[in-house]
């Protein structure tokens, strides 16, 4: 048996970035995942402006993004895409305890036997809801003088929504990579289910093919995940100052959260407490908290912010104080407005969807910038969505208003 104050459970840039930033503020810390140094297959981005909140170390390469929504369009904004390997390389932390093994049935099992205790969990094991509104797409990795045609050196397109093919609206995000090449792919931004990886390679070929392009034997990316994702419910304040004392008062007490299944972004349920309450020790953090932004699908940058403050929740009041700090009263609020946002995008017709994006990216910068990071601006998100409204003509102003 391990001891701990906090047990992160996964290896991802959630769970490392949680780690380090409990590991700082001086919380024995350990962090459990199946394979918790296999590398990170996915591609991950966010805006240079984000970027500083990485640790020292962290590499990225940094391009010039453009749109194509009823015309090309350069952002104000530059687009970093990180390097992973030298990424969770800056966020480890000498004091971070890195075990092999996983949850089962909201207890920490090592590989090999023995369990983790501790009187916090933070689960940073991912989203797993299925067959609710996704995100797919499905990408090449090729060289850039074969990706040149569409993209050229320090550039990016963030969206292209110009349609290959007949069908539901995709868009071709193209980015380069750390390593030099360049990711070619197409992507369905929300549907209800998430369209086929089979669909998105017919379109990405169309589109490739538009341009000359051959992408061969390329490596292949395929993405999928939830993202009408909602915040855990809170557990009443009553029953909280009975269950969930902080770290300092019971240190070595026992793990026994408890999972249930059924809820949209988390392994955790909405009315996840029982008659124990001590379920609520779990912390969902990352995509399992359901950080991921429902109109863009981004979710690294907040959890790298969020880290140090979780931590420092943690050490002052515990797992229901770290769970306030993911999901502060503001955040609540913008993001009911950003899921308002997706199920006008959900109703919108094909051709509406490239005009929505078009008057978007024609807001000033500043909004721009409040709905896709602003995670806690509310006043920043109403003035992004109420300029979008004055500008859309009143057949799109319908759907935004009424989502139909």
């Amino acid at each position: 048996m391990f001891a701990a104050d906090v047990v992160v459970s996964g290896a991802g840039p959630a769970g490392w970035a949680a780690a380090r930033a409990c590991a700082a503020r001086g919380l024995r810390t350990a962090l459990v995942a199946p394979r918790p140094f296999a590398p990170w297959p996915a591609t991950y981005g966010m805006w240079l402006d984000e970027a500083p909140l990485l640790p020292p170390g962290a590499g990225y390469v940094v391009a010039r993004a453009r749109v194509v929504a009823g015309g090309s369009r350069w952002l104000d904004r530059e687009y970093a895409v990180l390097d992973n390997a030298s990424v969770r390389a800056a966020l480890a932390h000498p004091a971070v305890e890195v075990r092999t093994g996983r949850l089962v049935d909201g207890a920490v099992e090592l590989t090999g036997g023995g369990t983790v205790e501790a009187p916090v969990v933070i689960d940073a094991t991912g989203a797993r809801a299925r067959g609710g509104v996704e995100q797919t797409a499905f990408g090449f990795r090729v060289p850039a003088e074969v990706a040149a045609p569409l993209v050229g050196p320090g550039e990016a397109v963030f969206m292209d929504w110009r349609q290959p093919l007949p069908g539901p609206p995709t868009f071709l995000y193209a980015i380069p990579l750390p390593d030099g090449r360049v990711l070619l792919e197409e992507t369905s931004l929300a549907r209800r289910p998430g369209l086929p990886f089979a669909d998105l390679r017919s379109r990405l070929l169309a589109r490739l093919a538009a341009h000359g392009i051959d992408p061969g034997d390329a490596e292949v990316e395929r993405v999928r995940f939830p993202l009408d994702l909602g915040p855990p419910a809170e557990m009443p304040a009553s029953r909280a100052r009975a269950w969930c004392p902080s770290p300092t008062r019971s240190r070595g007490a026992p793990l026994m959260p408890v999972y249930r299944s059924g809820v949209a972004g988390s392994g955790v349920a909405r009315g996840l407490w029982t008659s124990s309450g001590r379920e609520w020790r779990v912390v969902p953090f990352g995509a399992a908290a359901g950080l991921v932004h429902p109109a863009t699908g981004y979710s690294i940058a907040d959890s790298v912010r969020l880290a140090p403050l979780v931590a420092e929740a943690i050490a002052s009041g515990g797992a229901r104080a770290a769970r306030r700090v993911v999901w502060s009263p503001e955040a609540r609020a913008v993001h009911r407005l950003r899921r308002a946002g997706l199920r006008a995008l959900l109703a919108l017709g094909p051709g509406r969807t490239e005009e929505l994006f078009s008057l978007f990216f024609a807001l000033p910068a500043n909004r721009q910038r409040a709905y896709l990071s602003g995670r806690e601006d509310l006043a920043g998100t109403v003035a992004a969505m109420a300029g979008l409204f004055r500008v859309a003509p009143w057949g799109l102003r319908r759907v935004l208003a009424f989502g139909r």
